[in-house]
């Protein structure tokens, strides 16, 4: 069954077979689209693997550097076993872009593994831990024309906001 899992270097080789996928797919402006682009050279070497993830959990921490833009950031991944399915991020506070577009969450799933309810599953699990950040509720956005989102969010209890541009904008409870 899979589980959300603080990035390990436990599935490396998924990991980067799941990149590959993204890649062929095209993917542009999102989170893995920017650790192909910012770490992709090092990724088939285990120690700057093993780095990757350190830094990607480092994320989480108040105090780590990052971009003015940026905000603290939990990711969590989505794996069974050593297969990684997808990833999870919550940030824990919105700026005005995040406000308007990005939200605190926001997922994907690789593309070999979609439709297979993983999205769901993962923003269920992610809700707690959101809680426990104190974020509730949490924004939640998707494209208007992303359908899938639509209904996972939806499933999660989200509740429509507003659209903005190309944007829905939800609000979801991640208390009980």
């Amino acid at each position: 069954m899979p589980a959300l899992v603080l990035p390990t270097p436990s599935v490396r080789t998924s990991f980067l077979e799941a990149m590959d996928e993204f890649v062929a797919e095209g993917v542009e402006l999102s989170q893995t689209a920017a650790w192909i682009d910012g770490h992709a050279p090092g990724w088939k070497d285990e120690d700057a693997f093993a780095a990757f993830v350190e830094a990607v959990r480092a994320d989480a921490d108040e105090d780590s550097p990052r971009p003015d833009f940026h905000v603290p950031c939990t990711t969590l991944w989505w794996v069974e076993g050593d297969a990684y399915l997808g990833r999870i991020a919550i940030r824990h506070r919105l700026n005005d872009f995040l406000l308007d577009v990005g939200g605190h969450i926001g997922y994907d799933v690789r593309p070999s593994r979609r439709r297979e309810g993983h999205a769901t599953a993962m923003l269920q699990h992610a809700l707690p831990w959101a809680h426990g950040l104190g974020i509730d509720p949490a924004l939640v956005t998707c494209d208007t024309d992303n359908v899938g989102s639509v209904r996972v969010i939806e499933a999660a209890g989200g509740v429509l906001e507003d659209v903005r541009g190309v944007k829905r904008r939800y609000w979801v409870p991640t208390g009980s």
